[in-house]
């Protein structure tokens, strides 16, 4: 695996939208505090021409964000790039991508999830060059930073941690700024900024008891491998094109073990299941030493089959450890996820670790 340099104070962190952009008053405002917040941490901020851009889903063509990007990636000052948004056309940027320069240039530590899978995933697979898989920029606004977004930032700076799993989270995080109605006068404008700025910087909405569940009702798991995998809407799109190497990548770290980790943003569990059974008769789930499934967003259970049932009657036969509901993706808090690192992950009681080691 090829580490990127660490990241330290005084380095320069990129911001890059390869899939939406943030165009918004309020997600501005957000972009703003984060990037404030991340200076007055010590680092320097610089952001690509179409991160405050989008139209129909897209911050650019995909010809121009993936300029974009190969800028940040040409550039020796960028030790992190985050990524500003998830989306839905992130694909439309992968074949204007150089791998082959890619290749030969330094790797950088890069951090995004969901539609930011399609770099992630490749950049493992096809590179074999790590990312963290965690919140994107505007998180960065809350203050105080909570410990996985933290805890992304340490091991961009080299740091091999263990995470344990959240006491609560949330369902859907929703910032709106009530517009004023009226004009206001001086020092009640002051008054509303100041409201308005606090009310962007607060952390997460947490209301449900979080519990992992050990899929075949185990006491305690633990397994360890080379941690793959992302968003399962994103990860479907890729199996059998040619930026398909995942065969590959397995059967070279099967010495380590793999384990996968994946999250649903979006799928109906029927989807769910040819998925999973698309990757397992393709070999992805060889040399596999155990699955961690993040809490579903959106998931429609058609036939009455719930997320956990579907996973179970496709996966079931693997004999492998399965863990789901884990603080993995779209439902927040997550943890930080390392593709390509080293994971140790233990599950019992509800409760989790994520032990991440950097080789």
């Amino acid at each position: 695996m090829n580490y990127p340099e660490n990241l330290k104070k005084g380095d320069t962190i990129g911001i890059c939208a390869p899939s939406g952009g943030i165009s918004e008053e309020e997600g501005i405002k957000k972009l703003e505090l984060a990037e404030k917040q991340l200076q007055e941490m010590g680092y320097k901020i610089i952001e690509t021409e179409s991160v405050r851009t989008e139209e129909r889903g897209r911050s650019a063509s995909g010809e121009q964000r993936a300029k974009e990007l190969m800028e940040l990636l040409e550039n020796d000052d960028v030790k992190l790039i985050i990524f500003a948004e998830g989306g839905d056309f992130l694909v439309e940027m992968i074949p204007y991508l150089d791998f082959e320069k890619i290749k030969t240039l330094k790797p950088k530590w890069m951090q995004g999830y969901s539609d930011i899978t399609g770099i992630n995933y490749l950049w493992n697979t096809l590179l074999e060059r790590p990312s963290i898989y965690c919140e994107m920029i505007k998180k960065y606004a809350m203050r105080p930073l909570y410990r996985n977004l933290a805890d992304a930032l340490k091991i961009a700076s080299g740091e091999e941690i263990e995470q344990t799993s959240f006491e609560k989270h949330e369902e859907i995080i929703d910032f709106r700024i009530e517009e004023q109605e009226q004009p206001l006068e001086n020092q009640e404008c002051i008054e509303e900024i100041q409201d308005e700025t606090e009310e962007l910087a607060k952390g997460y909405d947490f209301t449900q008891e979080t519990k992992w569940i050990n899929l075949k009702g185990e006491e305690k798991i633990t397994f360890r491998g080379r941690a793959i995998g992302g968003c399962l809407d994103c990860i479907k799109a890729f199996i059998g094109t040619k930026y398909d190497r995942v065969k590959n990548y397995i059967e070279k770290y099967k010495e380590d073990g793999i384990i996968w980790f994946l999250e649903v943003f979006e799928m109906s569990t029927p989807t769910v299941y040819l998925t999973l059974w698309q990757m397992k008769e393709a070999g992805y789930f060889e040399n596999c030493h155990g699955i961690i499934f993040g809490r579903p967003l959106f998931v429609r259970n058609d036939y009455d089959i719930e997320f956990n049932q579907t996973v179970k009657d496709v996966l079931g036969d693997l004999n492998i450890p399965i863990i789901c509901d884990a603080d993995v993706g779209h439902v927040s808090p997550q943890l930080a996820m390392v593709n390509g690192a080293i994971l140790e992950i233990t599950s019992q009681n509800g409760k989790g670790k994520v032990k991440t080691t950097l080789q």
